[in-house]
């Protein structure tokens, strides 16, 4: 399914983009110890609300024609950059593998949607705000 695609590849844009803190340097990435199950069940729920609300906005941009990127199914490169667009990373949308126009338009719905932190808990759980 492809919205279950666009998601998955946000997840795991999500964790090996984000630390968890855990020394004085910013840590390790969340996918070195964590994976998509560790996910706290309301941290699950809001990333598939926030997913499905930008995929059912803007799933007719997401086609061969305007994304440059060989090898990786549009729907999963989709998702992936969503996460880092609207995270603030240094790539996304914007940086030159999507097609002038809507990588604009993708890039302003993500900067909308807005940021979100994460974060493991003490229950070491992840949770997303």
């Amino acid at each position: 399914m492809a919205l279950e695609d666009f998601t998955q590849a946000y997840i795991a844009a999500m964790l090996w983009s984000t630390n968890d803190e855990s020394n004085e340097s910013g840590g390790y990435p969340l996918d070195k110890n964590y994976d998509a199950d560790d996910l706290a069940p309301e941290a699950r729920t809001l990333i598939d609300e926030d997913c499905k609300a930008f995929y059912e906005a803007h799933s007719h941009l997401f086609t061969s024609e305007n994304c440059f990127r060989n090898g990786c199914p549009v729907d999963v490169y989709a998702g992936h950059d969503f996460w880092l667009t609207r995270a603030g990373h240094g790539c996304g949308f914007w940086d030159g593998d999507w097609r002038p126009g809507p990588d604009e338009t993708l890039t302003e719905a993500s900067y909308q949607a807005g940021e979100r932190d994460v974060e493991v808990g003490d229950d070491k759980r992840i949770y997303y705000r």
